[in-house]
């Protein structure tokens, strides 16, 4: 079986991108599958001809990757490829749209607002500001509507704090999403397969020591990682239901990781969903693998073989 791994693009997680589809590739060339990997750019359509019979595996991370247009391309070009559908993607994509989408009883979210910068701008900062302070009280996090990799988000504990971490986020896109501050543990949760027969990889907790930004993300050092999480059976089963939950209404398809906080009352409480999670040497699908006895390559090579029963 030949594999097409696209990976690099335009976004800010082009680096990341990279690193992933080289780690993919190593792993499925030990499998002894034929891999190329190539960016997206003016070639790939004639690549796509070429490698017709490819299953492709797009592992670009931002918007290009993940906000379903270049889902939505390779079913323009009839091409079997690993991940969830351009329809779905656009959904997952848009944060506060996921939440009204898989926001339930077993998979709560915080409370949030999304507002665009114009608004800001046209009403006033300050007194947007204080409303949202009025609304939400503090600790707040503050984060892009769109994104990935953590970019743009904020921790903010203080009222002085927020208007930096607006401009900050505003870097990232016209819109943010800022939600209430969840304690507890902080848990990612990744899932492979899709509708009934997804399963969740073994949880990981992720232990940081200041915010799990980009930087503690892929830079190794900052972070110490157990998997799986120090969980008992019964927070285990309530993190790893709501990952499948997520998983399955917004329709998720081969692979997904959701990160979430297992609150002081024991509730997952869901901050995100990547329809395209890192697959670098630190990242949490693979350590997840690892935590749940499972040989990589042949995860991988079961995730591409997957496709053709789509």
């Amino acid at each position: 079986m030949d594999v097409l791994i696209l990976a690099g693009g335009l976004s800010h997680e082009r680096d990341v991108s990279v690193r992933s589809g080289r780690r993919v590739a190593e792993e499925l060339r030990d499998r002894g599958l034929k891999v190329e990997v190539r960016d997206v750019d003016t070639g790939l359509l004639p690549a796509l001809r070429e490698h017709a019979d490819a299953v492709v595996w797009p592992l670009l991370h931002g918007a290009s990757g993940e906000d379903g247009s270049l889902q939505a391309l390779l079913e323009l070009t009839g091409a079997r490829y690993v991940g969830t559908r351009s329809k779905e993607a656009r959904v997952a994509w848009v944060k506060p749209v996921a939440k009204a989408v898989y926001g339930g009883e077993d998979a709560a979210t915080p409370d949030f607002v999304t507002l665009p910068q114009s608004l800001f701008r046209e009403v006033g900062a300050d007194q947007v500001l204080d409303a949202i302070v009025q609304r939400f009280g503090l600790p707040l996090v503050v984060k892009p509507a769109r994104g990935g990799s953590a970019l743009g988000v904020s921790l903010v504990r203080e009222r002085d704090q927020l208007a930096r971490a607006m401009v900050h986020c505003f870097a990232y896109g016209d819109n943010a999403m800022i939600e209430t501050a969840v304690d507890g543990t902080e848990i990612a949760v990744s899932v492979i397969g899709t509708g009934d027969g997804a399963r969740a990889l073994a949880p990981v907790e992720i232990v940081c020591d200041g915010p799990y930004d980009y930087d503690a993300r892929y830079n190794p050092g900052r972070v110490e990682y157990f998997t799986p999480a120090r969980l008992d059976e019964s927070a285990t089963a309530t993190v790893t239901d709501a990952a499948l939950a997520v998983h399955r209404r917004l329709g998720l398809r081969d692979l997904s990781r959701v990160d979430m906080i297992l609150d002081g009352q024991g509730r997952a409480q869901v901050l995100d969903i990547n329809i395209a999670p890192g697959l670098t040497e630190t990242s949490l699908l693979p350590q997840a693998a690892a935590g749940s006895g499972e040989d990589l390559g042949a995860l991988y090579e079961s995730i591409v073989r997957g496709v053709t029963a789509h």
